[in-house]
């Protein structure tokens, strides 16, 4: 059934929505002031990422000639294209009034960003001093007048187009000087300067480079110079090459190392820089005026605000949350014994996420374990989960690694774990021709009295010690033997990936999670239509597969009530008339990055409860290798639907979809207490231990 344009959102301008909400966060006083700059430095690389994948995505469609309506939601990718290069602007021009309401209050708590046209004498002196020991020897300096090829800009970069304006010059600029300067990155863009009185000073990188143009320079006599920040934005997708004769692992370097001169796709700029300037750099760039030219402020890779420095002002951030024990579970004991008669589950932050590595810990060291199974998606730069999986190997374990190479914007990262595991003598797995394994599961072969016995964990997240304490995520300990069996099975397919296995428990993708979900929708639409109670509760990240959307109209038509917290893209379109009236939907945007995928089906008051690894994305459906598991554990079927309804009556950090599409905070009723999920989440669990 062909879809009027109005019954989706376009995935991009979801996102963009998306991002707007973080954005939210930087405006919201209820969050911590420096929190709130850290919050405008994720909205900005989260733009970064977006052109350098979807914009860049888009824009392919477009140079082949392609309308690509079928594949964005009814939209033209020319016209999507304009579209998201207007509410960009918007939304960077908005970015830019928070940063001086920030900046603004950052004064009244006696912390001044300052710029190089404030700095007093004694600072100039610290300036020049750090200059000269720490940056100038730092700088990429490129003189570009005389140059025949532009030189080649690095999307991870920002730079500083300078114009110098040379004595005796004539009166149309002729002899203007032009010169590029790389920001160093090994350099922390935020420099603190000596503190004078209860008075805390810091200048960017940027402006302390600005403040010693001069003595970049000394080789010209000039009358001025100014300097004008300028990036751009490269695509990001990796084409890989059909060589034979190469390695998985050489053909994902080598398209890693392309990217560094793939198309560039956006071009921003301090909209105060010189008209002339500007049109010099665009001229030697071949920026088009069809291009993606963003006007911005006086400072890019905003990214960089995540850094900011606490100047011991903690009063100023969120508080550090203590990661709770979880009831049952010791740390001092066996996890694998304990595990052996219950299954335990994670939440994290919520939750240690320690229990991770004592388990793999454990395994390595247990001299009945025969084997270590594992998929990996994210590593931590130093991840503790790397080095008990090579303490495995060293005490005899046999240590399976499916490892990922193409998870985006981690390849490095992953190509250099590959390499150093292979060393140590771990079996890799680079996954299956064609699908990214996004998987998150771990099984464990133990020989007991009885024969081989399976211990394991899936998650909805990636085994990441960084980001599992910023990220919430659940993470299921079990030793149900039939579980544990489709697991084998998943990691028998990586290695004989032309046969699909059938699981009795697990729900996997590419070949059984869109059909599972499916028919369990189709379920709770036969109850509704027979006048029984019929529910849907979804917990994901992002919603996009037009199919999956279709299904749950259909089931908000024959009257199953559907609650959704989605955090991320939303293509659905929920309250409409006819369409979707029992559709609710919201988003969570607050201090931990919501990232759970949970599906809960009422099935006539026996619930069906599951957690994946997949969000009701395309890509998640059809093109990944997904697991996703029941819950049979009573108790812990209990805290998912807590968990949930706690998510769901969040009043203070929720924002409701609709076809406005304005991010409205969901209403309070009157005399209603506020309630912040992710703050009563943790009381949650402290309640959970003192009972």
């Amino acid at each position: 059934m062909v879809k009027a344009k109005n019954e989706y959102i376009n995935r991009e301008i979801s996102w963009l929505q998306f991002n707007a909400r973080v954005l939210q966060e930087s405006k919201d006083h209820r969050v911590p002031l420096i929190d709130r700059l850290r919050f405008l430095g994720i909205f900005s690389n989260n733009l970064d990422e977006f052109f350098k994948v979807r914009y860049a995505t888009v824009k392919r469609i477009v140079d082949a000639g392609k309308t690509g309506k079928s594949v964005l939601g009814g939209e033209r990718a020319k016209d999507l294209l304009e579209e998201i290069t207007k509410i960009v602007i918007d939304q960077q021009a908005r970015s830019l009034e928070v940063f001086k309401q920030i900046d603004k209050e950052l004064r009244q708590e006696n912390i001044f960003i300052i710029r190089e046209t404030e700095v007093n004498e004694s600072q100039a002196e610290f300036i020049r001093d750090y200059f000269f020991k720490k940056v100038n020897q730092e700088l990429m300096t490129i003189i570009l007048n005389d140059l025949t090829e532009f030189p080649l800009l690095k999307d991870t970069a920002a730079y500083l187009a300078v114009k110098i304006v040379m004595k005796n010059g004539s009166s149309k600029g002729k002899h203007n000087r032009y010169a590029l300067i790389e920001i160093p990155k090994g350099i922390d863009r935020f420099v603190v300067l000596p503190k004078e009185g209860d008075k805390d000073y810091v200048i960017m990188l940027d402006d302390l480079i600005r403040f010693c143009l001069d003595s970049v320079f000394t080789m010209f006599e000039f009358e001025s110079i100014s300097a004008h920040m300028i990036k751009i934005t490269r695509d990001a997708e990796l084409d890989i090459d059909n060589d034979l004769s190469k390695s998985f692992i050489e053909k994902i370097s080598s398209s890693v190392e392309h990217r560094k001169i793939s198309d560039p796709v956006r071009f921003v700029y301090d909209k105060s820089i010189d008209k002339d300037t500007l049109q010099f750099l665009k001229e030697k760039m071949d920026i088009m005026d069809t291009d993606s030219v963003i006007p911005g402020g006086r400072y890019h890779n905003r990214r960089d605000y995540m850094g900011f420095p606490s100047l011991g002002r903690h009063d100023l951030m969120y508080d550090k949350i203590e990661p709770l024990p979880v009831k049952g579970l010791s740390m001092k004991g066996s996890l694998l014994d304990m595990i052996a008669h219950k299954d335990y589950m994670i939440y994290a932050p919520y939750h240690t996420f320690s229990y991770v590595t004592k388990f793999l810990r454990e395994a390595a060291l247990d001299p009945q374990v025969r084997s270590i199974m594992i998929t990996i998606y994210r590593l931590a730069s130093d991840s503790q989960i790397a080095s008990a999986l090579v303490n495995a190997v060293k005490n005899g374990k046999q240590v399976t690694v499916q490892i990922e190479l193409q998870a985006r914007f981690d390849e490095q990262n992953n190509i250099e774990y590959a390499n150093h595991l292979q060393d140590e003598g771990v079996n890799l797995i680079f996954g299956v021709p064609g699908l990214k394994v996004h998987s998150k599961v771990c099984l464990v072969e133990r020989e007991e009295d009885e024969g081989i016995k399976r211990y394991g964990f899936i998650s909805t997240g990636n085994f990441n010690e960084s980001t599992a304490k910023i990220y919430t995520d659940y993470t299921l300990f079990t030793a149900h033997q039939g579980i544990l069996k489709d697991m084998s099975k998943v990691f028998a397919f990586f290695e004989t990936n032309y046969k699909i296995n059938k699981y009795k428990h697990l729900v996997v993708s590419p070949h059984y999670t869109k059909a599972t979900f499916m028919k369990l929708i189709d379920k709770e639409i036969e109850y509704a239509k027979a006048g029984k109670e019929a529910y849907i509760k979804i917990k994901i990240n992002s919603l996009t597969s037009y199919k999956m959307v279709d299904k749950l109209y259909e089931a908000s038509r024959a009257g199953v009530k559907i609650q959704m917290i989605v955090r991320g893209i939303c293509c659905l379109i929920p309250g409409v008339e006819g369409m979707s009236e029992n559709i609710e939907a919201i988003s969570v945007v607050d201090k931990f990055l919501e990232h759970p995928r949970l599906f809960i089906f009422g099935n006539n008051g026996d619930p069906k409860i599951y957690i994946s690894s997949a969000d009701w994305m395309t890509r998640n459906l059809d093109f990944r290798v997904e697991v996703g598991c029941p819950i049979y554990d009573p108790d812990i079927r209990q805290e998912l639907l807590d968990t949930f309804e706690i998510s769901w009556k969040d009043n203070s950090k929720a924002r409701v979809f609709s076809e406005k599409q304005d991010n409205a905070y969901r209403k309070r009723a009157k005399g209603e207490p506020e309630l912040r999920s992710q703050f009563e989440m943790y009381d949650y669990y402290k309640r959970k231990l003192e009972a």
